[in-house]
């Protein structure tokens, strides 16, 4: 086990709840974690009540029983989302209640299912739950997701190790993407989500109408909506309150215009989704939509995902992170987006997020297809940076401006 492994997860836990999702008095917080994690769980708890939380709410995930679960039951017992759980959804929402992910996700949990019923079960389950979704997504309430180390992720990152050496070798990793091992882990965010904001306040600034990507595999010329908002690591709530949705996170993103986008880009690492790992994905666009998709691994999955979900042949969020970020700089492929993400430039088919906009927050949907944000039940990132794409914001009277030469910030 790690020195002092005890200490660090006490502090890991008091940095996702006061940094991390900024939990105040009276808050309502609803965990969803790996059942392998529960001792964290634990951890988080206590710290929520001890910061005012009022209440807790756990509820545990276990990649086996998921397995079992697709196996042994049909399609329509799947996509049978009982009211109880609508229900319940909605409650929570209109306690404005606080959401935090733990993952540890094995990426090949439901490998060999059929892509069909993952799709239609996913499909379903978005839609059931469609107000906490677009709730989140739009900053309503403050959300937060985290990773812990699991047993099958951490065989899956560091197959040359015995077990615990892997485990042991997968929490060092989140520990220093997630600055645990800083002596004041709160200040050290403060100070890189100040980093950050200096590149989306560049970005604000110029309001570039178009971003040239270009590199191995890549020419693609991407649109932004006007007025549109380059975030960083910090988001803010409804009430005025501050948290960082993701954690680690290394990017400045913003919504492009889904009806936009012409050429060609190609996936630069694996991704994880659905339970299946594809990789090595090519897309195609023409007027902003996916004209085809192909993947060396994982290809039937993609293609599910591309082809049954509503908008989820659009893009919906642009993200720039330098290739020497430092989870890039580790060499590791984690097979999991919250990492792989933050070592590299990266698009995601679907939603795009309403704060993505000026005032998209108190747009209605169809106000915000208006202005080019993609409306969609899926949001799946993918990455595409490397050390050798270059990408150029154009203004609306045709300046280039570089914005990243050869995987890195060029201003």
């Amino acid at each position: 086990m790690l020195d002092n492994f005890d200490h660090l997860l006490k502090k890991y836990a008091h940095l996702l709840v006061h940094k991390g999702l900024g939990v105040s008095q009276d808050d309502y917080i609803q965990l969803a974690a790996d059942i392998e994690l529960a001792p964290l769980a634990r951890l988080i708890s206590q710290e929520a009540y001890q910061a005012g939380a009022k209440k807790v709410i756990v509820r545990y995930q276990d990649d086996q029983l998921t397995r079992i679960h697709y196996v042994g039951q049909s399609v329509e017992t799947l996509t049978d989302i009982p009211q109880y759980r609508i229900d319940e959804s909605n409650d929570l929402m209109n306690k404005r209640t606080k959401r935090m992910s733990l993952r540890s996700s094995d990426p090949n949990a439901l490998k060999g299912i059929d892509p069909e019923k993952i799709s239609q079960a996913q499909r379903a389950t978005s839609k059931a739950l469609k107000e906490e979704r677009l709730a989140t997504q739009a900053n309503v309430v403050s959300w937060l997701v985290a990773a812990g180390a699991g047993q099958a992720w951490a065989n899956l990152v560091f197959p040359d190790l015995e077990d615990e050496a892997a485990l042991d070798a997968l929490w060092d990793e989140i520990f220093k993407t997630t600055r645990v091992y800083e002596e004041d882990p709160v200040k050290a965010w403060d100070e890189h989500e100040a980093r950050l904001q200096t590149k989306a306040d560049f970005l604000n600034k110029n309001q570039f109408d178009i971003l040239h990507y270009t590199g191995p595999g890549t020419d693609l010329k991407l649109g932004l909506p006007n007025n549109h908002v380059w975030e960083s690591a910090g988001s803010v709530n409804e009430k005025g309150e501050v948290f960082i949705a993701n954690m680690p996170t290394e990017e400045v993103f913003t919504a492009p215009d889904a009806n936009r986008a012409e050429g060609v880009i190609t996936s630069s690492k694996p991704l994880s989704y659905g339970g299946v790992v594809i990789d090595k994905m090519i897309f195609h666009f023409e007027d902003g939509k996916i004209t085809k998709a192909t993947a060396e691994e994982g290809e039937e999955t993609l293609l599910k995902l591309i082809n049954d979900n509503d908008g989820a042949r659009q893009l919906g969020e642009v993200a720039l992170v330098p290739h020497q970020s430092p989870i890039s700089q580790s060499n590791i492929i984690f097979f999991n987006t919250l990492f792989d993400e933050n070592a590299s430039n990266h698009l995601a088919i679907g939603q795009a997020y309403a704060t993505s906009v000026e005032n998209g927050a108190k747009m209605s949907q169809d106000e915000l297809n208006e202005v080019g944000l993609n409306r969609s039940d899926v949001h799946v990132d993918f990455m595409v940076g490397n050390a050798e794409m270059n990408i150029d914001g154009i203004t609306k009277d045709g300046e280039v401006i570089p914005v990243f030469r050869n995987g890195e910030w060029a201003f």
